[in-house]
């Protein structure tokens, strides 16, 4: 019996350290990343460490629509954002690649701006975060990885994807 209670006590404890956090920011996939985000169980304080070579994986997801709602935020922000699309933050989380790797101004620990949503780059105003809104950001983070992406990251990483656009990061 002391066998087998010993054997049971055993069992239990491999399997609890072999289930793996595939939440960790430093090690998720950009497959994981998105299906935690779409769940709504991305729950780690920051964005993703991912490098440009992530980037092709998540423009994939750059025109997805659903409404997320439990992400990660920029807890300086003055107005968190409370929902966005998945497009959207995914590629508010491209943005943070870019932001990192030019050491951004506007960057807090990996967050590259104050929320997930773009405003009007000339006043500052808040604009409504309409599917048309997104496709024009999607489009012009997909122009700008397509037209660079055989350059080495450090030779266009200061290009701004929303330059040709009316729009910023908020």
């Amino acid at each position: 019996m002391k066998t087998l209670k010993t054997l049971i006590a055993c069992f239990c404890l491999l399997f609890l350290l072999g289930c793996e956090d595939d939440s960790d920011p430093s090690t998720i996939t950009v497959e994981r990343y998105v299906e935690l985000l779409k769940q709504g169980k991305y729950d780690a304080d920051q964005l993703p460490e991912f490098s440009s070579s992530d980037i092709p994986a998540l423009l994939t997801y750059r025109n997805e629509i659903q409404v997320i709602k439990d992400f990660p935020v920029n807890t300086l922000s003055s107005s968190l954002t409370s929902e966005c699309t998945l497009g959207m933050y995914v590629l508010w989380t491209i943005e943070s690649i870019r932001a990192r790797a030019i050491n951004s101004k506007y960057l807090f620990h990996t967050y590259p701006s104050q929320n997930p949503v773009v405003e009007n780059k000339v006043d500052f105003e808040w604009i409504e975060q309409s599917d048309a809104v997104l496709a024009t950001v999607a489009q012009s983070y997909f122009d700008w990885w397509e037209s660079n992406k055989n350059k080495d990251f450090d030779k266009f990483k200061e290009i701004d994807p929303l330059s040709n656009t009316e729009y910023r990061w908020h």
